[in-house]
């Protein structure tokens, strides 16, 4: 959803892109900060928005010039940044750091922040003690906590402490083990089971529904039985908004990638190109050459 497309008006503090000679605006509106009341805009006028993950200053500072509408700040930078085999590492002081990192480097986009495994599950109170800690050490916006209608009473709690929360049903990574792996959710007579968590969560007071790996049917059914807007990834296009990871999107990570990805460029043969060309000039002795000597 581009800026033209936004419901008017989007964003605080919007400004022209230029005056003309009497001080009117000769171009389109620049929208300020992404607000949560925008994400809902999209729903009720049926728009569309873009969301990616981003983990550090430059990533952020691109996707928030592109107009990217939402920066997921994901617990997966587990398995994209730090090496892990999955998102369950991750510590929340590391999520804290790689939030900074994003929320000072963009001044558009929405910014929300994953509550790591084992930083909401024991209690509400120490999911709002968590989710505190994001908003105040990490800067970033709202929050994203995985989990069904079990989750219901937590989100509450949150939401009542003043933190959005975006809710994420489906598959759900941190519970990998107990859903047996990578698999699609919400199939057949399950499909009824994401569609009551999504509702539970949504009238606890979620702002958001994100959806992973689920049919597109049962994400249609998501998306017309809650009021909010919903997300998808590997959930059809039916939902309001869609995420990917960016180095999934962008083809920075090699290897088998899933079905729901569409790359959008090849930025792993890009940087693998340019690295070699800089080891043939520094072996060859051409770099660092005149131009590049005081």
């Amino acid at each position: 959803m581009t800026s033209a497309e936004l419901p008017a008006p989007y964003g605080d503090g919007v400004a022209p892109n230029s005056a003309g000679p009497s001080g009117t605006s000769s171009g389109p509106r620049i929208p300020g900060r992404i607000r949560i009341h925008h994400l809902q805009q999209a729903k009720d006028t049926g728009t569309h928005f873009a969301m990616l993950t981003a983990y550090d200053q430059y990533a952020a500072a691109v996707f928030d010039e592109a107009g990217i509408e939402v920066l997921l700040v994901g617990d997966s930078a587990a398995n994209n940044v730090l090496g892990h085999a999955t998102t369950l590492p991750i510590t929340l002081d590391e999520m804290i750091l790689f939030s900074r990192s994003v929320s000072r480097a963009s001044h558009r986009a929405l910014v929300v922040a994953d509550l790591p495994f084992g930083s909401y599950e024991v209690s509400p109170q120490q999911a709002v003690e968590s989710s505190v800690r994001l908003l105040k050490e990490g800067l970033v916006h709202a929050v994203k906590m995985e989990g069904g209608a079990d989750y219901a009473d937590t989100v509450r709690a949150v939401v009542r402490a003043g933190i959005p929360v975006m809710a994420h049903v489906g598959f759900t990574p941190q519970s990998e083990h107990a859903l047996g792996g990578y698999r699609v959710q919400g199939r057949g007579e399950a499909s009824q089971r994401i569609v009551d968590d999504a509702v539970a969560l949504a009238e606890a007071g979620a702002f958001c529904v994100l959806m992973e790996m689920v049919p597109a049917e049962t994400a249609g059914a998501v998306e017309a039985a809650v009021r909010v807007p919903t997300i998808g990834i590997g959930a059809g296009p039916g939902t309001t908004g869609q995420v990917l990871v960016w180095q999934d999107m962008a083809g920075l990570r090699g290897g088998r990638q899933a079905r729901f990805v569409k790359q959008y460029a090849d930025l792993r043969t890009t940087l693998s190109d340019a690295a070699r060309a800089y080891a043939d000039d520094v072996r060859g002795g051409t770099f660092p050459g005149p131009e590049h000597t005081f």
